[in-house]
């Protein structure tokens, strides 16, 4: 085994690595984390000219399993899941737990928070997270010179 001598006042490459390809588009916090240390669901955000989809890649889930909350501007995708088989006389028994939190925060005043829509079909989660009317994009206007 052999100690490497780490300079505090530069970054490490996977530090600086990280702080680079972590970054998210238009602003979506990146403040998640998994309470037992097992991976978290990763997740494909598109934006559209009405809403914004996001795709979460969590097989082994139910409905039931998740909650979404819509906090402010900050939402947050959260499971919890436990699972415990029931032997008599079992040499061997293994616990199962998972959990993880995803949160994202939202572009002020563009997201339609009563229309939000969710649904869980062959291990992806579905968001639909719709733009108000004043904040979707409008094909450009076509102005004559008279």
């Amino acid at each position: 085994m052999s100690l490497i001598k780490r300079n505090g006042n530069f970054p490490s490459f996977p530090t600086l690595f990280d702080d680079l390809f972590s970054r998210e588009l238009f602003n979506w916090n990146n403040s998640n984390f998994s309470t037992t240390s097992t991976t978290v669901p990763s997740v494909n955000i598109r934006e559209t000219d009405s809403s914004f989809e996001v795709e979460m890649a969590a097989p082994g889930m139910e409905k039931k399993d998740f909650h979404i909350s819509l906090e402010g501007n900050t939402l947050t995708i959260a499971s919890q899941k436990q699972s415990k088989q029931e032997q008599e006389g079992y040499s061997r028994k293994e616990f199962s737990y998972q959990s993880f939190q995803r949160s994202f925060e939202l572009p002020k005043d563009v997201v339609d928070e009563e229309n939000i829509a969710a649904r869980y079909e062959n291990g992806l989660l579905h968001l639909t997270i719709p733009k108000k009317e004043a904040a979707r994009k409008k094909a450009p206007r076509l102005i004559e010179i008279g």
